[in-house]
């Protein structure tokens, strides 16, 4: 297969890149995202309890469908909806690729990844300060798609979080639940050690229907679970 076309947007404080096979694809994914995000935010204007939920929330079954996906990954993983935006997101944008008639397409959302198609991506794990930053990342091929793959850290970027992992990463079979999970299994990497913290995520890990596995970071400590695509490792970190 030829090289992907790529595209990026920005909407507010969403940065958002894309691969995909059609360049109609790409702007129908931006289009996606762009729309689903205005009806969320109308949404939070009429329920602001949405926005600041930190556990599951109900939401009317006439809600808007971004509003829907959010709440239904919060509830398998045990957090609040808004734990999910990024990923529900990226989701709605690559789905939008593929009614478009694309064949593959790759969304990324602030570092929440939703996949669809038959190429070979390469997917860097970021984890703040740890050495292994940048070193280990995902190979992943047609037979794992789709896929979505989340990261959530305790040490670094604006999300909040209530445990020290420098970084979770989750994949799952869409990103909206791999987002929401990779919170919930970063709020529980706390301990007196490396070694206990990372047990008591991999723990939550076990316990969240519909997850395959997750990776758990911690300074030069790595704990997985589950059924992951090929771990690989990179030379350079950045």
């Amino acid at each position: 297969m030829s090289n992907l076309l790529e595209g990026r947007a920005e909407i507010n404080e969403t940065r958002i890149f894309i691969k995909c096979d059609k360049r109609e694809g790409i702007e129908a994914a931006i289009n996606a995202i762009k729309r689903h995000r205005l009806l969320l935010e109308k949404y939070i204007l009429q329920r602001p309890e949405f926005k600041v939920a930190l556990e599951p929330i109900e939401v009317e079954n006439d809600s808007p469908l971004v509003v829907q996906r959010m709440a239904e990954a919060a509830n398998i993983a045990g957090v609040g909806p808004m734990a999910a935006v990024a990923g529900v997101l990226a989701d709605l944008g690559a789905e939008a690729a593929i009614k478009e008639g694309a064949k593959t397409v790759m969304v990324e959302n602030g570092g929440e990844i939703s996949i669809i198609g038959d190429y070979t991506f390469n997917v860097q794990i970021k984890a703040g300060k740890s050495p292994i930053s940048g070193k280990i990342g995902l190979k992943v091929t047609p037979k794992d798609m789709p896929l979505g793959i989340a990261t959530s850290s305790g040490t670094s970027g604006h999300a909040l979080s209530f445990g020290i992992a420098d970084a979770v990463t989750v994949v799952a079979d869409n990103a909206g639940l791999a987002d929401a999970a990779a919170t919930a299994i970063c709020n529980a990497v706390k301990g007196e050690t490396s070694e206990e913290a990372i047990g008591s995520g991999l723990e939550v890990a076990q316990r969240i229907l519909c997850i395959r596995g997750a990776i758990i970071i911690l300074g030069e400590h790595v704990g997985i679970w589950g059924r992951l695509p090929q771990i690989i490792l990179f030379e350079n970190k950045f």
